[in-house]
C-alpha cells in the first residue's frame, strides 16, 4: 500500500498508509483463489465471510462488498488499519505458502472508505438491520443490557445485541466513546473521524452511550440492576499501567505510556496550539518497550519535534511483538533501535527532571513462559545514555476500580476476570471479555470476545 514519504510523514500527523486506489483493489482482489474451504475465514476471529466480500469488489459491487463485513464486523474501517491480519487471516492464506497471500486488510480498508465517502451512518445501518437477528417480541425491546467499557469489544457486543433487538447501554469512564482506539492509537494510524463514523453507524443501531460514567464508582453494578439492567458485559481492558519498578522512576520527564498516549491523542497535544495540553518532549527521548504502543509512543514523539528517539528493547528484533509493518516504518522515519538493552536506573539534575539512563546489555538465553528467548544481562557492559524524556510501555494490567465493587465476581491471580470460552464469568448475569480477561491482546480479539459474549448473553436471559 503507498505510503506518506517518511521525511514528510514525520511533520505531521496525517494518515501514513494511504489505501487502495479503485484499480489497486481490483488487482488484489482478482489474485483470490475464492476457495470453496477458505482458511482465512477461520483465521478471523468475528468469521467474515472474506472470499464473499472480496469477490463482490471483484465484481464492483462495493455497497454489498461492504454490507457482508458487516453483517459481522461492525468496526470494519478500524480493522481495516489496525487488525494484525498478517497473524490472522493473511496467515491462513493458501497463496501465502509459495508467494504473498491476499491483503486482506486492504482490501477490507477499501471498501470501508468506499462507504464512508458514500453512505451516512444511519443509511449503513438501514442496510445492515436487513441482515440482522431482530425482533419484534416486545419482551426483548425492553430488555436493558448493560456494556462497561466502550473499547473494541464493548462496541462488537453492543452492536450485536442491538442487532437482536436488546435496549443496549455502553457506559464509558473517559469523556469520549471509543476506549483505545480514541485514547491509545495514534492519529496517522487511526484517524479519530473514523472512529467517530464507526461510532455514530452503531448508534444508528439504537445503542446509547453514556460518557463520564465510572462503573464502580459513579454507580455500581448492583445499583445498575435496581434501574432494571438484567445482564452486564464487562470490556473494560487493561488500562492500568505497569512500570520497571527501579531507581529514578518518578523523575519528572517519565511517562507511561497510557498517559503519554492519551495526551496526545484525546486530549489532543498534537494540535498545538488549537489545543493546549500539557506534554513534554525533549531532545533526546527514550522509549522501553517492543510492542505497538511502544512504537506508537516513539513515533509520536519523533512528530512531537524530538531530534533523537530511542527504542530501548531487552530482547532482539526479532521477538519484538509489535507488527512488522509498524518497526520498518519507525526504521523509515528514523527511530534509533537499542536491542538487547534493559535499563537498570535513571539519574535526573538537582531539580529532580530526568538527565540520562544507565542500560546494561544482554544476551538470549532459553525461551522463557512467552515462547521468546529469555534475555540475560552481560555483567560489566553497563553504559550510560542521555536521555531528558522517557516513556514506559512494557504493557498493562486490570484496572480494579470496578472489579473490587461486584460482589462474587472471581479474578485470577494477576486480577484478571475469570470467564470461560462463552465469556460467563462467576456472578451469572455477568460477561466479561478482552483484555479484562486474557491480558492485552489485540483489537480484532477484543471483538470476537465482544461477538461470543453477545451469543451467551441472549442465550443467559431467553432461558
Amino acid at each position: 500500500m503507498r505510503k506518506q514519504p517518511a521525511e514528510k510523514r514525520i511533520k505531521n500527523f496525517n494518515e501514513v498508509a494511504m489505501g487502495f486506489t479503485e484499480a489497486e483493489a481490483a488487482s488484489e482482489a482478482s489474485r483470490c483463489l475464492l476457495c470453496k474451504n477458505p482458511q482465512c475465514v477461520t483465521g478471523c476471529p468475528v468469521n467474515i465471510d472474506i472470499p464473499r466480500f472480496i469477490s463482490l469488489i471483484r465484481d464492483k459491487k462495493y455497497a454489498d462488498s461492504i454490507n457482508c463485513i458487516k453483517e459481522k464486523n461492525s468496526l470494519p474501517a478500524v480493522c481495516g488499519r489496525v487488525c494484525p491480519q498478517e497473524e490472522q487471516c493473511e496467515m491462513k492464506c493458501v497463496l501465502g505458502k509459495k508467494g504473498r497471500p491476499i491483503n486482506i486488510g486492504a482490501l477490507e480498508r477499501f471498501v470501508s472508505d468506499w462507504e464512508l465517502a458514500h453512505r451516512t451512518p444511519a443509511g449503513s445501518a438501514a442496510e445492515v438491520k436487513k441482515y440482522a437477528t431482530r425482533t419484534t417480541h416486545d419482551a426483548r425491546r425492553t430488555t436493558k443490557i448493560a456494556v462497561i467499557g466502550s473499547g473494541p469489544g464493548g462496541l462488537t457486543c453492543a452492536a450485536e445485541l442491538a442487532k437482536m433487538g436488546y435496549d443496549v447501554t455502553v457506559f464509558e469512564s473517559l469523556h469520549k466513546s471509543g476506549g483505545v482506539l480514541v485514547y491509545g492509537i495514534p492519529e496517522f494510524r487511526l484517524p479519530k473521524s473514523i472512529v467517530d463514523t464507526e461510532l455514530g453507524y452503531i448508534e444508528t443501531l439504537g445503542v446509547k452511550f453514556k460518557t463520564d460514567y465510572v462503573v464502580g464508582r459513579t454507580v455500581t453494578v448492583g445499583q445498575l440492576r435496581d434501574r432494571g439492567f438484567k445482564a452486564f458485559y464487562i470490556g473494560t481492558g487493561a488500562g492500568l499501567p505497569y512500570f520497571l519498578g527501579i531507581e529514578g522512576e518518578n523523575l519528572n520527564g517519565i511517562y507511561s505510556a497510557n498517559e503519554f498516549l492519551t495526551r496526545v491523542n484525546l486530549m489532543k497535544a498534537y494540535l498545538f496550539p488549537e489545543y493546549d495540553t500539557p506534554v513534554k518532549i525533549g531532545r533526546r527521548v527514550g522509549v522501553i518497550g517492543g510492542g505497538n504502543v511502544a512504537f506508537d509512543s516513539a513515533r509520536c514523539a519523533k512528530r512531537l519535534g524530538a531530534d533523537e528517539v530511542h527504542i530501548i528493547y531487552r530482547r532482539g528484533r526479532e521477538e519484538m511483538p509489535a507488527r512488522e509493518e509498524e518497526i520498518k516504518n519507525a526504521e523509515e522515519e528514523g527511530v534509533i533501535f537499542n536491542l538487547l538493552t534493559a535499563p537498570l536506573k535513571f539519574y535526573g539534575d538537582d531539580r529532580g527532571w530526568l538527565k540520562g539512563a544507565e542500560l546494561i546489555k544482554n544476551k538470549l538465553a532459553q525461551p522463557d513462559s512467552s515462547g521468546r528467548r529469555r534475555p540475560v544481562a552481560i555483567e560489566g557492559s553497563n553504559y550510560k545514555m542521555d536521555i531528558d524524556t522517557l516513556i514506559v510501555a512494557i504493557g498493562q494490567g486490570p484496572n480494579p476500580l470496578l472489579l473490587d465493587t461486584v460482589e462474587g465476581l472471581k479474578l485470577n491471580k494477576k486480577g484478571y476476570i475469570e470467564a470461560d470460552g462463552q465469556c460467563r464469568t462467576s456472578v451469572r448475569d455477568i460477561f466479561a471479555g478482552g483484555d479484562i480477561v486474557t491480558g492485552a491482546a489485540t483489537v480484532i480479539k477484543a471483538m470476537g470476545a465482544g461477538k461470543t459474549a453477545a451469543r451467551a448473553i441472549n442465550e443467559y436471559l431467553k432461558k
